[in-house]
């Protein structure tokens, strides 16, 4: 069965409290499954699963919806 991505909601998120970057929370039915986050503090890129078991074409859908969604390339607040 292929990825369906209309089964999803999917919300674009910021944070800049205890970091700074931004990512994606997608959630099915109103639960939180996934959130993937791109850390332009650390220049890292994280996925965070609810379920310990996760189907590899979601999780390669979601990582899609990521590249859909968040820009890839880290912001650089060193450059002028």
């Amino acid at each position: 069965m292929a990825f369906d991505r209309s089964r999803y909601q999917i919300v674009r998120a910021s944070d800049v409290s205890t970091c700074d970057g931004v990512g994606v929370e997608i959630s099915y039915k109103g639960k939180l499954v996934c959130e993937i986050f791109r850390d332009d503090t650390d220049r890292t890129r994280t996925v965070w699963l609810a379920s310990q078991e996760v189907p590899l074409e979601d999780l390669e859908g979601f990582i899609q919806i990521f590249k859909d969604e968040i820009d890839w390339d880290f912001i650089d607040y060193d450059v002028p």
